[in-house]
């Protein structure tokens, strides 16, 4: 019973492929479009062989057809018997889904009269439900194949470093995420932004986050957040969650929150932990 199960799901386009690539060059056994009833025999299967597996990894998506509907019900009783199978959805946004499909002349799973855009949405609204359990999701609307896999790796590498941690800055002007276990809200710093310099670059940029972070209310900031959050994470571990969901927000997500995110991430990471790093809306316009 030592392996890891995982579940890939998300939009067509999104990068399901390179994430199962990236998870099957991790050891993981892997098999695209599983039949929802079949996930746990599968499992019981890879008990049976005893091989030693780090993992396995199945994709269940809209190609399942009607099949779809039972992925929930599939999931929640393999639960139910002491396992937690860990459901990573993928998404990006429209745009960037159209776009991909265009640049590769792929025909979208639920093509129909109505076009390319109709079809992303139909999808979009029929995996909702299973986005909703899902225990991480990846945005990959700005990502390319070597940022995904990246972000993959980093996810479901063996590891003792402990309950790894996501870490992703956002900005309010475009939602919230949805899928974050703490949230730190971080518009009280000062903003880089109003600095006519400093606008273009983001949090990463070693000016814009002196600029964010050197004043002493932001240092002593900082200083309690990290202790928060690594006084936190052996509660969290303990309670058997795969992945602590940290999302870090200011206005835009170019600044503030990048820089503050960066300076944890590598806080945790001096601290032995595993840590993937997503700057959601760092260079989206406005």
């Amino acid at each position: 019973m030592g392996f890891r199960v995982v579940v890939v799901s998300g939009l067509s386009g999104s990068g399901k492929t390179t994430a199962m690539d990236a998870i099957e060059d991790l050891g993981f056994f892997c098999v695209d479009n599983l039949p929802p009833q079949l996930l746990a025999p599968l499992i019981e299967l890879c008990d049976r062989a005893g091989a030693g597996l780090p993992g396995v990894a199945v994709v269940m998506d809209s190609r399942g057809g009607r099949f779809l509907s039972e992925v929930g019900a599939a999931v929640r009783a393999v639960r139910e018997s002491g396992r937690h199978p860990e459901v990573l959805f993928l998404l990006a946004s429209n745009e960037a889904l159209h776009r991909r499909f265009s640049e590769t002349r792929r025909r979208h799973p639920l093509l129909g009269d109505d076009g390319d855009m109709a079809a992303i949405e139909r999808e979009r609204e029929l995996l909702e439900p299973l986005r909703g359990q899902a225990d991480r999701t990846i945005d990959t609307t700005h990502m390319n194949v070597h940022d995904l896999r990246r972000a993959v790796r980093d996810l479901f590498e063996p590891g003792d470093g402990g309950l790894p941690v996501r870490i992703q800055s956002f900005g309010f002007k475009y939602g919230a995420p949805r899928d974050c276990n703490l949230l730190m809200d971080v518009r009280f710093l000062p903003n880089p932004y109003f600095d006519d310099r400093l606008r273009s670059r983001d949090g990463r940029d070693g000016e814009v986050a002196a600029y964010a972070l050197a004043s002493g209310p932001a240092a002593e900031f900082l200083h309690r957040w990290g202790d928060l959050v690594q006084f936190l994470l052996p509660h969290y571990e303990k309670e058997g969650r795969p992945v602590l969901n940290v999302a870090v927000g200011c206005t835009g997500g170019q600044h503030r929150s990048v820089a503050v995110v960066e300076w944890l991430a590598s806080r945790l990471r001096a601290a032995g932990r595993r840590v993937l790093v997503e700057h959601r809306d760092a260079g989206r316009d406005g």
